[in-house]
């Protein structure tokens, strides 16, 4: 009987020439539906915080025009005692690095700065209200976007484009054009009472809200969300309590308490909590920069429910502006940052690249995929 002969091996396919360049271009298209899909995530998490301080404006303003209760300290202490409440708590539960008892060991005078820092900041920008005019407030509030800026460079290592320059003067601009707008509707009635020193105020309450950001974006990308909350709530009561008990101990026993007042406080309290529990999670799939570009429309939302709960005049030139901050963002978005880290670093890695970094993550995947698939 014949023995059958082996079966020989099968030759090689070639492979298709444009096999690696179609698996490119898929790659490219999935990458340009990820990045726009995150840019629009971005817009409408922005937006959000932006409700939640129009929120936080509209309850004070109705309290102070029509009750006559100013108690920006109160309205902040509340909203600490809540921060303390959930996410301290939830720290001391927390075993081994993230628990409350083993961070204040390591780095308790880092987070009284932190938590002075922030209290400060909400206060000065407040108590300058009573100085200075608001056109004032309002640009001299932007202030903080170059000093975050600045301080991203040096303590975070961002690199900006020159795209990212432009996108800030976008917005800048737009900001501008809402205080023309302002003016225009007559709302600038108040000349204020010592004009440079409700100035330096502001300046010195953006400056300290630059410095809280930066921190936050630190702490959230490099350790975690649960800790910068349950700290700043820790020591924000603390500072704040005290502060509180120095500066508005008359004004709030003047309050003459009814419902309407306590559900205001109530509504502030929650929309102030909400901003403070969201931010974190925005600035870890983007910066603090992007942020703060994103919430410029806050003080458009606050117009235009004041067109019907406090008969503000409308202008054009509020939706202009509107469009123009929110091409800005979107133009500041559209491009990510470099981030620059030393060579030999202590900081501990991170753990979130947010959209600034994720173009580039995925531009240097696009690069090792067809090299691989050859």
């Amino acid at each position: 009987m014949e023995a059958a002969s082996p079966a020989e091996p099968a030759a090689p396919q070639p492979r298709a020439p444009g096999a690696a360049g179609g698996l490119g271009s898929l790659l490219r298209g999935l990458k340009g539906q990820l990045f726009t899909w995150n840019i629009l995530k971005t817009v409408a998490l922005g937006q959000m915080l932006s409700l939640c301080i129009c929120g936080t404006a509209i309850t004070s303003q109705y309290l102070a025009e029509r009750y006559r209760v100013n108690t920006p300290m109160l309205q902040s202490f509340i909203n600490y005692c809540l921060l303390l409440l959930f996410y301290t708590v939830m720290l001391a539960f927390q075993s081994g690095s993230d628990n409350l008892l083993h961070i204040l060991k390591r780095k308790w005078w880092k987070y009284i700065l932190l938590g002075l820092a922030d209290v400060e900041a909400n206060y000065l920008i407040v108590r300058a209200y009573q100085y200075t005019t608001l056109t004032s407030v309002q640009l001299l509030d932007c202030f903080g976007i170059p000093v975050l800026m600045a301080l991203s460079w040096f303590v975070l290592y961002a690199r900006y484009r020159v795209i990212h320059l432009i996108a800030v003067a976008v917005c800048l601009l737009g900001v501008g054009t809402m205080v023309g707008a302002d003016i225009l509707a007559g709302r600038e009635d108040n000349s204020g009472s010592d004009v440079l020193i409700g100035d330096i105020l502001v300046l010195l309450g953006a400056s300290l809200y630059a410095v809280s950001n930066v921190c936050e974006e630190y702490i959230v990308k490099k350790l975690s969300r649960q800790e910068f909350l349950g700290m700043v709530g820790l020591f924000g009561t603390i500072i704040s309590g005290i502060q509180l008990s120095i500066v508005e101990c008359k004004d709030i026993a003047s309050i003459q308490w009814d419902w309407k007042i306590a559900l205001l406080f109530v509504a502030f309290a929650l929309c102030m909590f909400c901003l403070y529990s969201f931010m974190p999670l925005v600035i870890q799939v983007t910066s603090a920069t992007s942020v703060n570009l994103g919430i410029l429309t806050a003080d458009l939302y606050s117009l235009f429910f004041g067109l019907f709960l406090f008969g503000y005049k409308f202008s054009g030139l509020y939706l202009l502006s509107f469009t123009v901050i929110m091409v800005g963002f979107v133009l500041y978005c559209s491009t990510p940052t470099r981030t620059a880290e030393p060579a030999e670093s202590s900081v501990p890695p991170v753990t979130s690249i947010g959209i600034d970094n994720l173009g580039l993550k995925l531009e240097e995947n696009l690069q090792e995929t067809p090299s691989a698939a050859l």
